[in-house]
């Protein structure tokens, strides 16, 4: 038992009112502030999401899984890729449908310290793909001769291995640190899901340990990807420019196109919600919730469609397997 301003703090969220200590045994999730009249409306273009979430991620690994031609770094790395945006959209839009449709706010300590997990987990998970995939592009362009031998199948398999161990590792003391902590005065969380600075915020006890470590676990893992991301890139561009024909030039930038989208629809919300939040003016809590809700429903959502929309490749094998399909179908009916 820990003590707080004279009086029991047991775990868990304590209330106080007129002087009896009720305790809360569950945080409330908010929806979009403001538009709770109209929650069934806006179901329908998450719901819509939620469904090309899944179908998008699930056909790129499914095709990746089944096609030899298809494993080769580019695309292993595009299945990881995958792999996080379905681990991350399973962890928020459920949560955020049951509020539309069911207003089920509720969430246990046990059930929203895990989703926190989960949720932080994926996010960092796929910064890490994305600083891969950039290395990727780098070893490609820069030395394209030497590209197979030095990302080899097994030089792969390492850099998974390494990501996972990365992100689970740094990720598993939060949890457990945010479980020394008493709450009060409110169990109600800023966002449709829980994340760590939000669930700080309703804390009574001294979360400067949290607090050094968030920020120690943000800036080792998505600041330090960021980092690494710019060289990168920087790198790329200067052998881009050193390429003698136009045509070449242009020929080696498309092969990023659909990565620099990844990056940009990953990290552009992160970095506007983080400039607001310290330096921008005091702006309404939707405007905050809708950048919050682009940086994890967005990129789940768009980066399986711009990976299909630009890679070729991936297109004739969603196209051979449909094709497939249809002609199965057509025999099946004939002979009947």
């Amino acid at each position: 038992m820990n003590f707080l301003l004279g009086k029991a703090c047991y775990p868990g969220i304590m209330h106080y009112e007129n002087s009896t200590n009720s305790i809360f045994s569950t945080f409330l999730v908010t929806g979009i502030p403001g538009l709770e009249a109209v929650y069934i409306w806006i179901s329908i273009p998450f719901s819509v999401m939620f469904f090309i979430t899944l179908v998008g991620n699930m056909t790129i690994i499914a095709i990746i899984w089944r096609e030899q031609t298809l494993h080769v770094p580019m695309y292993l790395f595009l299945a990881m890729l995958a792999a996080s945006d379905l681990g991350l959209s399973l962890f928020t839009f459920p949560t955020m449908l049951r509020i539309f449709w069911l207003d089920a706010r509720e969430l246990t300590f046990s059930a929203c310290f895990t989703q926190m997990f989960f949720i932080h987990t994926f996010q960092d998970f796929e910064s890490a793909v994305i600083l891969a995939m950039a290395f990727d592009r780098y070893v490609a362009i820069s030395y394209p001769l030497h590209y197979s031998s030095i990302l080899t199948q097994s030089v792969i398999a390492k850099i998974g291995l390494a990501i996972a161990v990365r992100t689970f590792t740094i990720q598993v003391p939060l949890p457990i640190l945010l479980r020394r902590l008493c709450f009060c005065r409110s169990n109600v969380l800023s966002h449709s899901y829980c994340l760590h600075p939000d669930i700080l915020k309703l804390s009574c006890s001294n979360t400067r340990i949290n607090s050094i470590f968030g920020l120690f676990v943000l800036l080792s893992t998505m600041g330090l990807d960021f980092l690494l991301i710019l060289i990168s890139y920087i790198l790329i561009l200067k052998t881009v420019l050193s390429i003698a024909s136009h045509g070449g030039r242009l020929k080696a930038l498309n092969t990023c196109i659909s990565h620099l989208c990844a990056v940009i629809l990953f990290f552009t919300p992160m970095i506007c919600l983080s400039i607001l939040h310290r330096f921008g003016p005091k702006l309404p809590s939707h405007i905050y919730v809708t950048l919050a809700n682009m940086h994890f429903l967005i990129p789940p959502v768009m980066n399986p469609i711009v990976y299909v929309v630009k890679t070729k490749p991936i297109q004739d094998k969603i196209l051979k397997l449909f094709i497939k399909k249809g002609s199965g179908k057509s025999k099946v009916t004939f002979i009947t």
